[in-house]
């Protein structure tokens, strides 16, 4: 069953979202934590460590590694399991209940690329 679509928003919310493509780099464990793995994400022009909690949704987390997904930037910083993150990786199917997948663009383009 489709969940229910969510009210409309405007553009200009749309437009505050800063979403852009990164490399995984690197898939460190969180020890302290039972759900978290870190991300060490190239973004081009800057690097990002973001917090996952993708443990137990996969056999190999590390299978990431070197692939480019979409990336929420603009978030406030948030401290979760005694680590830092500063983003969000956008995955598709959490929210359905289904193993999560990267949400990625086609072929490989540039780190840092805006969505939009």
């Amino acid at each position: 069953m489709t969940a229910p679509i969510k009210p409309n928003i405007t553009l200009d919310i749309l437009d505050k979202v800063d979403i852009r493509v990164g490399t995984i780099k690197v898939v460190e464990d969180i020890e302290k934590s039972n759900k978290l793995v870190k991300l060490t994400v190239d973004f081009g022009d800057f690097t990002r460590t973001i917090l996952v909690g993708m443990k137990g949704e996969r056999k190999n987390q590390k299978e990431i590694e070197g692939q480019q997904a979409l990336f929420v930037v603009n978030l406030a910083p948030k401290k979760m399991a005694g680590e830092v993150s500063e983003g969000m990786l956008f995955d598709i199917g959490y929210a359905d209940g289904i193993i999560p997948v990267l949400a990625q663009p086609e072929r490989p383009i540039p780190n840092g690329t805006r969505v939009g």
